[in-house]
């Protein structure tokens, strides 16, 4: 009787052990995939001088309602020029050369235009194109999910524009990003087709207003 129940106690601790292990273990490997996630960002950021992909971006409200998506393509060549071109359902265009930040709305026949550096400050388009990750954010690792690997970066100044921007990777592309503004709105910019280029010129980010436009600098 003894001798059972030593050995059903040793058996017991055998498996707490290989619990405890396999435990450790798993934890281990998910560190190590939340601080590469980390890496994967300063890493997309220090190499990638130039890409583009379509994009679908979905605006949540803070009491959960979803706004119809939206739809059209991205680009951007470092340092500051960007450019989001929607298509769908509606035209609109924003656009960075690299000294300002131009808005065009075709619907209202105007253009509002920002100097860049008043436009950009630690906003997700300067974390994406050409901002200082470690002087204007706090990143921090997020658990996998959506088979994407999440970065969070948190502005280091307390009066931007929003909360905070999550940047999700597959392997090494660029997939999605998740913003929070500060009024609670969450907005979601889904990438396909995100592809690394070279053939990108400083001129694929010019922008001169069509005629008839009107102008507001601010």
């Amino acid at each position: 009787m003894i001798g059972r129940l030593q050995r059903g106690y040793r058996l017991r601790s055998r498996r707490k052990v290989r619990a405890v292990a396999a435990a450790w273990l798993l934890g281990a490997v998910a560190g190590a995939a939340q601080a590469d996630a980390v890496d994967q960002l300063r890493r997309f950021v220090a190499e990638v001088k130039a890409g583009s992909a379509d994009f679908e971006q979905i605006v949540t409200t803070p009491d959960g309602a979803a706004r119809k998506p939206t739809r059209g393509f991205f680009a951007f060549l470092r340092p500051d020029r960007f450019r989001f071109d929607y298509t769908q359902p509606y035209e609109q265009q924003i656009v960075s050369d690299g000294r300002k930040v131009w808005l065009h709305d075709p619907d209202l026949q105007q253009v509002t235009v920002r100097r860049l550096d008043q436009a950009l400050g630690a906003t997700p388009a300067a974390l994406l194109t050409g901002g200082s990750l470690e002087r204007d954010f706090t990143l921090v690792a997020q658990p996998a999910s959506e088979q994407l690997e999440w970065v969070r970066a948190t502005p280091k100044a307390s009066d931007g524009a929003f909360q905070w921007m999550a940047v999700g990777f597959r392997g090494d592309t660029l997939a999605a990003v998740e913003i929070l503004d500060r009024f609670g709105q969450r907005t979601r910019l889904s990438f396909r087709g995100f592809t690394v280029r070279s053939d990108l010129t400083p001129s694929a980010f010019s922008f001169t207003p069509p005629a008839g436009t009107s102008v507001v600098e601010q």
